[in-house]
């Protein structure tokens, strides 16, 4: 995998994860303040949130990079196969 390549899998990869991070932990405040709203995280945990999305994220797009490059998994078959 080239580099433009790589950056582009670890984005797609990072935001993927995030998205999957936001949920776990949240709980609602009970004590809400006039102007809040009612559904807002009492500790969202953003940070710790980000270091473990840009972690798990690394992981993971090192075992997809071993994956391609060690051709396990091959379009270029598939591809000579269809023309």
């Amino acid at each position: 995998m080239d580099l433009v390549s790589g950056i582009v899998v670890y984005v797609i990869l990072w935001w993927w994860v995030l998205f999957m991070a936001l949920p776990v932990g949240v709980r609602r405040d009970d004590a809400v303040q006039p102007g809040n709203d009612a559904g807002a995280p009492r500790k969202p945990m953003l940070a710790i949130k980000l270091v473990a999305t840009t972690l798990i994220a690394a992981v993971l797009w090192v075992i997809i990079d071993q994956i391609i490059r060690s051709d396990l998994i091959s379009f270029r078959e598939m591809i000579k196969d269809w023309m």
